[in-house]
This record gives C-alpha cells, sequence and structure tokens, in this order.
C-alpha cells in the first residue's frame, strides 16, 4: 500500500461512521418535516418540535448531543423523542457496515466508491420510508417515486448494484426490476382486495355509530362503539377507491340536513359511497332513497352488522418495493417481498403466542419490506447461492 494513503485508511472507519451519523441526522429532519408538507431547508436548522426555538450548530451534534441534554431541549426542556438518536445510531451503523461489507482502501476509492454511495442512498431512503411509515402509515411519493428515479440513475453509474456489468445493462435492469415489483404487489393489493376487501362486524345488540364533520371543510368521519370503546375510521381510509362502499344494518337512522331537512328511518341498510348515501328499506329494494352527501350534516343511528371496505396493503408498499428494484435488481425484488413476508408472519404471530397482538396491529408492510431489502443487500445474494447450491445437490 502507498504510504500516503496510510493514514487516510485508518481514519476512513471513523469518517464513514460519523457521515452516517451526520446522514441520520438529516433523515430526522426528513422524518418530521416531509408528512407534515414543511420545506426540508426552510428554516434550514432543527428545531425544537416543542417551542419551535432553532437549535444552535453546537447543540446539534449527531448522537453527542442528545446524550448530554438527556433527549431534552435545552431551551424548553421539552423531551425529544429517543427515534432522533435511533435513526442517527442506525444510519451510521448502516453506513459503516456497508463499508465494511464492500468498501476497500482510500486508494481504491474510484473502484468501491459509486457502488457504496448507492447502497448508502438506498439505505437512506429505506431509513427515512419506515419511521415514517410507522408513525404517519403512509409512504411518500418523494420517498418511492423519488427514490426509483434515483435508483434508476445509481444503476446506470454504478451496474453492480443490479448484478450488471455496463452502465447500459444497469439502467435497462434496474427499469425492468422497479416495474416487475410494481407489478407484483400490484397484483396481490387487487388480489387481495378481492379475497380481504371487507371487514365484517355482527353484533348482538344494536351498537351506536355517526358519521360526523372533523373540521369544516374536510372529511367527515366514521365513530363506532366496538368493544364497549369508540373507534374513529378517517374518511380517506374508509374510502380509497370510487366504488368503495360502506355497508350499515339499521335499526335506526336519522339524517342533520344542511338545510333544516332531517330525516329518520327505522330497520333499513344505510349503503354509503363518497358520494352518496343510499337508504334500503329490505334487499329487495335496489334502487332506495339516495341522500346527497352535499345536503348532510351528520348521520347517525344504531347498527346489527357493519361491513367496512379496506385494502390488504397500500399503494405506498407498491411504489416503495418498485424503488427497492431499481436499487437491487429483480432477485432483489423477489427477495424482499418473501423475507418481508417472513418477518411480518413472525412478528405478527409472535405476540400473539404471548397474548400481546395489539404489538403489531398497526405495524404497516413498509417496514417489513425495507427490512428484507437491507437483508438482501448484506446477504441475500450470499443466502441465494448457498439455497441453489443446496436445491442442485437435493435434486441429484
Amino acid at each position: 500500500m502507498d504510504p500516503r494513503y496510510a493514514f487516510l485508511d485508518s481514519f476512513l472507519h471513523l469518517m464513514v461512521f460519523l457521515l452516517g451519523a451526520g446522514i441520520g441526522s438529516f433523515l430526522n429532519v426528513v422524518i418530521y418535516r416531509l408528512p407534515l408538507g414543511m420545506s426540508l431547508d426552510n428554516p434550514r436548522r432543527s428545531f425544537c418540535p416543542g417551542c419551535k426555538k432553532q437549535i444552535p450548530w453546537y447543540l446539534n451534534i449527531p448522537l453527542v448531543s442528545w446524550l448530554m441534554l438527556r433527549g431534552k431541549c435545552a431551551n424548553c426542556k421539552t423531551t425529544i423523542s429517543v427515534r432522533y438518536f435511533l435513526v442517527e445510531l442506525l444510519v451510521a451503523l448502516l453506513f459503516y457496515a456497508t463499508f465494511r461489507a464492500f468498501g476497500g482502501s482510500w486508494e481504491q476509492i474510484r473502484l468501491w466508491g459509486p457502488h457504496v454511495l448507492g447502497i448508502w442512498i438506498l439505505l437512506s431512503l429505506l431509513v427515512s420510508g419506515t419511521f415514517i411509515d410507522l408513525e404517519h402509515f403512509i409512504l411518500p411519493h418523494q420517498i418511492t417515486g423519488g427514490g426509483a428515479v434515483v435508483g434508476l440513475l445509481c444503476s446506470l453509474w454504478a451496474p453492480e448494484l443490479v448484478e450488471q456489468e455496463t452502465h447500459m445493462q444497469g439502467l435497462l435492469i434496474s427499469f425492468l426490476s422497479a416495474v416487475m415489483g410494481l407489478g407484483l404487489l400490484w397484483s396481490v393489493v387487487e388480489l387481495g382486495k378481492i379475497a380481504f376487501g371487507r371487514l365484517r362486524f355482527k353484533f348482538t345488540e344494536a351498537t351506536p355509530w355517526s358519521i360526523t364533520e372533523s373540521k369544516k371543510d374536510e372529511p367527515p368521519v366514521f365513530t363506532v362503539r366496538l368493544e364497549g370503546e369508540e373507534v374513529v375510521h378517517q374518511w380517506e381510509e374508509i374510502f380509497t377507491r370510487e366504488k368503495d362502499r360502506l355497508v350499515i344494518t339499521c335499526p335506526n337512522l336519522s339524517k342533520e340536513s344542511q338545510t333544516g331537512n332531517d330525516l329518520a328511518w327505522t330497520n333499513v341498510t344505510a349503503d354509503i359511497t363518497m358520494d352518496v348515501v343510499t337508504v334500503k328499506k329490505d334487499a329487495k329494494d335496489r334502487e332506495g332513497e339516495k341522500v346527497a352527501w352535499e345536503d348532510v350534516k351528520a348521520l347517525r343511528g344504531t347498527a346489527m352488522s357493519i361491513v367496512i371496505p379496506r385494502e390488504a396493503m397500500g399503494l405506498g408498499d407498491v411504489f416503495f418495493i418498485a424503488m427497492i428494484g431499481a436499487f437491487t435488481g429483480w432477485k432483489g425484488v423477489v427477495f424482499t417481498i418473501f423475507a418481508g413476508s417472513v418477518l411480518g408472519s413472525v412478528f405478527a404471530m409472535v405476540p400473539r403466542l404471548i397474548g400481546k397482538a395489539e404489538w403489531t396491529a398497526k405495524i404497516p408492510f413498509g417496514p417489513y419490506l425495507a427490512a428484507g431489502a437491507a437483508l438482501w443487500v448484506f446477504y441475500g445474494p450470499e443466502w441465494l447461492e448457498r439455497y441453489m447450491e443446496w436445491a442442485h445437490l437435493a435434486g441429484r
């Protein structure tokens, strides 16, 4: 090794870890601001979520500041979520693990640099998407769609990301893998809608429910009493498609009108879409009495049964796997979906076995896809090669 690079090679390990922590600090800004529609660079400096005061640079040192301040704002003493520290630490460890697995000496940075940089970008997108999905149950298009475009460019620059040798082959396989991933999960969404697209509830006693405005000029909310507790469903959670229908069998139903023309019915079925409410007297009543939402201030009633439309998987997951495919290739897509499904099943099963099913009841699928993609980056090709060797020997 050239003696000129000896010191840089030794110092490079620390530099990579600190770089990861710094990127993790920026990702915390992305995780906090992006779902709220806030600008990522205005204000430029991070600020306390409690008092909104901007944090000076000397109190915004990755990892160190959170520990020194014991997770509190120096100004108002508001508790700062441990998530900020964990994201910085996680990204620092992921960056360093990537460097150890795929990096090399400073002298050879031109050989390993593009490949490692591409993986760092992918891991940063996975971390951002995971924590946003866990907190807000969404995967923003800036992460998925924007990430897919970046994945195409990275695969063009570093074709080894998708196991190709030439730049144009890398771009082509990246694009086809993204389309393949999108198509696979889109099929799962559509088949899941057919098989599991309705959540059914039946009650032994009439259960109160209501549909009321949450705030002026905002969609209404559906509230129903389940097992003694009021459960609130947001409008956009129920009606993700134009054909979705909320069907309620009502011993009693009343409409509070915007114009004062209040109405009441008994022993009817309310067939509700995002555009209109159809009140049917019995199964033979195909037309029913239609009430436009423009004239509805609130619907209230009791229910003996409720059918709520639902999706088997969010469309954000579909675009998330497309982004992953752009970075990892078609093998990475297949591995990620398989690994994510296995991880999701295991994490759902274990809490049920110990009587804590609520622990994973609200964990979306995005984080499992992210974990599956990370496993592919570090272990997937090796595991796949060993499996193929085993399958070859078993087939003899």
